[in-house]
């Protein structure tokens, strides 16, 4: 490959500090790797919904798939509600590219204190796979007689088994080339048909990786076990709303959202795949220059895997794990130091 074709959404908040920042490193790699990175940015977001009733134009999904991949910062306002910037940009990427596996790893890296007691670098190392495109984040309901006593409001999940099915392929896939342990999470004692029809599919699937342990837990008891004994975990598989809340806690106990990388991934490349830090915007810190940037970081290192630049991939990583074992190497305040975002890359730009 010479040349990505980079669709960059800076988006809201410090998404545009931290998505720059990467660039910076990002670019730096691609270079020494013998490719660049020609970027393509749009100011969409809610500053644009804000002037324009619109988080990004009509014509958005068009120009987004002429890209080789998406690049994005982060979404979401305080004069905004979340359903809006969710339903009015992130949505519709993922539904209409297809993007239906949300890989989200989670690694607590040498230097860095979790806020479990007991757990040091290399002790927890996991990766969620989230179904992306429909389950309870599905458009499926409505509201009837609005303002009477009586209103009533309807949300109805929506379990395909083409969409169930090909996500727990992706994460067997995972865990027969990880460890070979996989954990299936629903809530099936409750939700008797989406959630057994979810399980009736993992055991169906399993019979092709037979080498693959496959362990199911209720959420509540997924939530609580990733606090109680997180090193156990090896790949965790998830419908939409529970894989959202899973990697939430995965990445607090590895140390900070500020360390969370995900990729919204199409495999077959039928469309262009988005990368997002899994940190939201952080309101209450832009234009502080303190905004870590590693998440954003390790958020390309997935990107150039996906390109198939595993080196490039590998060299970012190596950088991040050398400078976060380095007890006087630059951090942000969310990892106990008083560096700021330009630090942090100045310093990972000089190790790589």
């Amino acid at each position: 490959m010479d040349t990505c074709d980079l669709a960059v959404i800076p988006g809201d908040g410090i998404g545009p500090e931290v998505t720059e920042a990467a660039l910076e490193v990002l670019d730096l790699v691609a270079e020494r790797h013998g490719f660049a990175l020609e970027r393509t940015v749009y100011d969409w977001g809610t500053e644009r919904y804000l002037e324009t009733d619109a988080m990004m134009p009509a014509e958005a999904l068009d120009r987004l798939e002429a890209a080789d991949t998406i690049f994005l910062g982060a979404v979401g306002h305080p004069e905004v509600p979340d359903h809006v910037t969710l339903n009015g940009l992130l949505l519709p990427i993922r539904k209409n590219f297809d993007q239906y596996v949300c890989k989200r790893p989670n690694t607590l890296f040498e230097g860095i204190e979790s806020p479990l007691r007991g757990y040091g670098g290399g002790d927890i190392d996991f990766v969620v796979y989230r179904e992306n495109t429909e389950g309870e984040y599905a458009d499926v309901g409505g509201r009837e007689h609005g303002g009477f006593a009586h209103e009533v409001a309807v949300q109805s999940a929506l379990f395909t088994r083409r969409g169930t099915e090909r996500i727990v392929r992706r994460a067997f896939e995972a865990a027969a080339e990880r460890e070979g342990h996989l954990t299936s999470v629903t809530k099936s004692n409750a939700q008797a048909h989406s959630m057994v029809f979810w399980d009736d599919i993992v055991d169906e699937v399993s019979e092709e990786f037979p080498e693959v342990a496959v362990e199911r837990l209720l959420v509540d008891r997924a939530s609580m076990d990733l606090i109680r004994r997180p090193e156990e975990f090896d790949v965790i598989v998830a419908s939409n709303l529970f894989g959202d809340i899973t990697t939430d806690i995965a990445a607090i106990v590895t140390g900070s959202l500020g360390l969370a990388p995900s990729g919204n991934i199409n495999p077959e490349g039928e469309y262009p795949s988005m990368f997002e830090p899994v940190h939201g915007s952080a309101m209450d810190i832009v234009g502080e220059g303190v905004a870590n940037p590693l998440a954003s970081v390790l958020t390309g290192a997935l990107l150039f895997d996906h390109l198939g630049e595993d080196n490039a991939g590998a060299d970012l990583r190596d950088a991040i794990e050398a400078q976060l074992a380095d007890n006087d190497a630059p951090k942000t305040p969310d990892l106990g130091g008083e560096a700021g975002t330009e630090d942090v890359i100045a310093d990972l730009a000089d190790r790589l």
